[in-house]
């Protein structure tokens, strides 16, 4: 039985680069304060699938989550199920208004599709930073490649925790041998996607994502990116990438992840 919940969301990143998360810059254009990460409300919609199928969905599972509308600090969300079966399930993140926030399609794969292998993308050191996001810059990277960036997950790690009551979360999530979130897995893209191309700011949008296995405690995880397509619609500016999660140590390939996300706002200078 796949099961809601409701929690408060928490905004796990207020000072972060991306100043789309802070009120400031948030309220520039035209929201109460700054958005909760659209990967802490996917972690919030897949929680369910964590507690129904525990380390099977973090070895084999799929989803399609789409961030519709903001979700701020604070707010008491409720996550519901529309349809359920044995492997698989829809639902829906709702704000205190009853309104939309994210959407998802959830579901254990039987048989995966084959996991890429490692292409050996040049690490990034912590310092390097791309050009100012452009569609010139996106096309180049389509033919030249991106750099990868290397994470830890562990304890002192971004987004061990994603709710502000921790006793929330799954018990496979935490403690000293939790295994990463969904938080962490979808926060490399972010993180990999921001230091191929400066952008501020810019809005997580919707991912596909594949796991093949479940990430422990202090792994040492390779993310590698490739740019797909980046395109216009109303006035905001889209980029579209493929990114893949390796345990540095072997090469396994941990997840992959389509990621699409706003990188040039409309009305932004």
């Amino acid at each position: 039985m796949i099961s809601g919940w409701q929690a408060e969301a928490l905004n796990t990143a207020p000072d972060s680069a991306n100043e789309i998360h802070g009120d400031r810059m948030a309220k520039l254009y035209g929201f109460k304060g700054g958005l909760v990460p659209g990967v802490t409300i996917s972690a919030y919609l897949l929680q369910p699938a964590v507690t129904a199928w525990g380390t099977d969905f973090l070895n084999r599972g799929f989803a399609h989550v789409r961030v519709t509308a903001p979700l701020y600090d604070g707010e008491q969300f409720q996550v519901v199920i529309d349809t359920q079966e044995a492997a698989s399930f829809t639902g829906r993140l709702l704000r205190p208004d009853g309104s939309e926030s994210a959407n998802a399609e959830v579901r254990l794969e039987a048989h995966a599709t084959a996991a890429p292998a490692r292409r050996g993308d040049p690490i990034a050191d912590q310092a390097y930073q791309g050009p100012t996001a452009s569609p010139e810059v996106w096309h180049n990277l389509m033919s030249t490649g991106c750099v990868a960036c290397r994470y830890r997950w562990g304890a002192e790690q971004n987004l061990p925790v994603y709710l502000r009551d921790a006793a929330l979360m799954p018990d496979l999530l935490t403690g000293e041998e939790a295994f990463a979130n969904m938080a962490f897995i979808l926060g490399t893209t972010n993180w990999v996607l921001a230091k191929n191309a400066y952008m501020n700011p810019w809005i997580h949008l919707e991912t596909w994502s594949q796991n093949y296995a479940a990430i422990p405690m202090n792994t040492q995880v390779v993310v590698e990116m490739r740019v797909l397509e980046c395109f216009e619609r109303k006035g905001h500016e889209f980029v579209d990438v493929d990114i893949a999660l390796f345990d540095e140590k072997d090469d396994t390939c941990l997840s992959t992840v389509r990621l699409r996300a706003i990188y040039w706002l409309r009305g932004s200078q």
